[in-house]
Order: C-alpha cells, then sequence, then structure tokens
C-alpha cells in the first residue's frame, strides 16, 4: 500500500535560518527512508528465497531471493519517486517514501508512506502527484509480469488440492497478457507463477489498491482532481460499498463450489474470497479517522484537457486492475 497523506507543514525551528538548516535537513529527511529501503530489501529478498528454495532458511540462500525482490522493489520505488518528483516539480514539500519492511507478510512487505505537508491548492498540481505514482509504477510492472509470465510453467491442477496452495487472483489486463502471452491458460490447468512472475503481479495488486477513489488515496486524490468536491460524497459511497464487494465475491464463490456438490468445511475457502475487500474497508476507515473524511479541498482551477484524459485513463486503469478475489485458498481450514 502506499498512501500519499496531505498534512499541515511543520514550523521551522527558531533561530534557524532556511538557508542554514536546509543541507542537514534534507540529509537527515533521507537517512531514515534509506534505512528502512534497505530492511525492505532485505525482507522481501527473504520471502523471495523462500519462493525459489522452499526453505524459510534466510541464510546461506538468501540471495537467491533477488529475482523476486529486485523487480517487485524497483516496482514500489518507481511508484513512490512518481509521487515524489511529480510533488518537486510544483514546488510541493514532500517527504521521501518510508518504506515498511514486513519479513512475516506474504510479499515481505506492507508497501510505503508518503507525505506531501502543506495544501496543494491546484487540481492540475493534485492530478499529476495523484497519478504519478501508480502510472510510473505499471511502467516497471507490466514489463516484469510480461517476462515472469514468459519463464512460469503451466502445469495441471492437482486432483487434491495441498492446503497451502492458493490461487492469485485475475483482472483483465492479467489475462489479457496470459492470452497473448501464452495463448491462455487449457481448462484444468494453471500457470505457476515464477518469483519474477509474482513480483509483477503483485505490482497490479498494489496499484489496484492504490486507485481506489477513496480518501487519500492515489485515487482518491485523482478523483477530486476530477470531480472536485463531489468526490467528498462518492469517496463516502464507494467506502459503503466496498463491504457489499466483499460479501458479493464470497457468495458467488460458495455459490459455485455448492453447485459442484461441496459442503460443510469445504467452503471455507470460499466463504473468505472476498474478505479482503472488508479487510480493506476497515484499514480505509481507520485512515480517513486519522487524516479526516473529506479531501483537502483546492480551487476551482479546471483541469486542462489533457490532464482530464490522464484523470480518466487512470480511473479505467483501476477497472482493468480490479480483482474481484485478491487470493483465494480453496482448502482454507477456518475451525
Amino acid at each position: 500500500m502506499s498512501e500519499l497523506e496531505i498534512t499541515k507543514p511543520e514550523g521551522q525551528s527558531e533561530g534557524q535560518s532556511e538557508s542554514e538548516s536546509a543541507p542537514a535537513s534534507a540529509l537527515l529527511e533521507w537517512r531514515v527512508p534509506i534505512a528502512l529501503f534497505a530492511l525492505t530489501l532485505w525482507s522481501t529478498t527473504w520471502i523471495g528465497q523462500q519462493m525459489v528454495t522452499g526453505e524459510a532458511n534466510p541464510t546461506p540462500a538468501l540471495w537467491e531471493g533477488w529475482v523476486f525482490s529486485v523487480p517487485l522493489m524497483a516496482i514500489l520505488l518507481a511508484h513512490e519517486m512518481g509521487h515524489y518528483v511529480a510533488g518537486r516539480m510544483h514546488r510541493v514539500e514532500i517527504s521521501p517514501p518510508y518504506f515498511i519492511p514486513a519479513p512475516v507478510f506474504l510479499l515481505g512487505t506492507l508497501g510505503a508512506v508518503i507525505r506531501m505537508r502543506g495544501a496543494i491548492k491546484s487540481r492540475n498540481a493534485l492530478l499529476d502527484i495523484g497519478a504519478a505514482g501508480p502510472l510510473a509504477g505499471m511502467v516497471i510492472a507490466v514489463p516484469v509480469l510480461a517476462i515472469g509470465i514468459l519463464q512460469s510453467a503451466i502445469t495441471p491442477l492437482p486432483e487434491t488440492m495441498p492446503e497451502t496452495m492458493f490461487f492469485e487472483g485475475h483482472n483483465l489486463l492479467y489475462d489479457f497478457m496470459l492470452l497473448v502471452l501464452r495463448g491462455g491458460i487449457p481448462e484444468g490447468q494453471d500457470i505457476m507463477l515464477s518469483p519474477t512472475a509474482f513480483a509483477g503481479w503483485a505490482g497490479l495488486l498494489v496499484t489496484q489498491i492504490n486507485l481506489i477513489p477513496i480518501a487519500q488515496l492515489d485515487g482518491g486524490h485523482v478523483a477530486y482532481a476530477l470531480f472536485g468536491e463531489r468526490q467528498n460524497r462518492y469517496s463516502r459511497i464507494a467506502h459503503a460499498v466496498l463491504p457489499l464487494v466483499g460479501i458479493g465475491v464470497s457468495a458467488w464463490y460458495v455459490w459455485q463450489a455448492w453447485s459442484a456438490g461441496e459442503r460443510g468445511a469445504e467452503l471455507h475457502g470460499e466463504a473468505m474470497a472476498g474478505a479482503q475487500w472488508i479487510f480493506w474497508a476497515i484499514v480505509l476507515g481507520v485512515l480517513v479517522r486519522l487524516s479526516g473524511a473529506d479531501h483537502p479541498p483546492t480551487n476551482d482551477e479546471p483541469l486542462t484537457p489533457m490532464r482530464r484524459m490522464i484523470a480518466a485513463g487512470t480511473l479505467l486503469l483501476f477497472v482493468l486492475l480490479f480483482m474481484p478475489s485478491w487470493v483465494y485458498v480453496p482448502n482454507m481450514q477456518l475451525w
């Protein structure tokens, strides 16, 4: 996840001039982000070596995880630096990205947080900063996924699914790439994603999450730049719909499995297929409470025609990346 949060500017220390404090402040400002980036690179490499070797042993095979960690971190870094560079171009005071290492998480990271201190007065600037991250990340994610798909094997599905087996979510863009690069997936078979392919797929998932048009997610910034204050109402509606999406996805999976003869505990995995949307609605509820329900206002300056096209294209990208179920574990046992 990447939250691009607009906050109030912090005051300058008394008796310290801007020219005196700028170099030292810049050095200090980047010290922690660089350390967190290094830790996150380690945690994602550790997860990657488990994909390659099948063992949760950080040494001596840790370096083998680079085939997952390097492409994943490249995608996330491109996303964050897209925000950062766009913010600097518009003379907005913006923090470096703070990556969040998570060695026990599926991806090895929880993404990054980047903060803008002070208001963005222009809707055009808001659009540029909000859209730059997802678009920059996709420039890396698509070729990474393409290379990974070509590396991955297509194999028959086992008659009995192992308890640890899971299926990655699909979206229109992912399915189109599978069709073009591998001719589609035959019935009764599936693609076993290589670590590089999984990194590219994760890039699509992260971008989808960030493009949800709610609050101060990237999609919320883009939608506010496009719709203005009406977006505050649209954001509340979208937030209320998220749990319904999760319930609907789970109901569809349960119905499909029930129709195939599954009963009782066999339906646990299907019942949880849409739970990610419900969980994310809760997370967003916390973020909204911390940062405010309404988006910080901008002026009424209309978007330029080109930026209107970029805004519409960015929201269309969310449709192409929409995964009904992010991860589906068919043999999940809840109790």
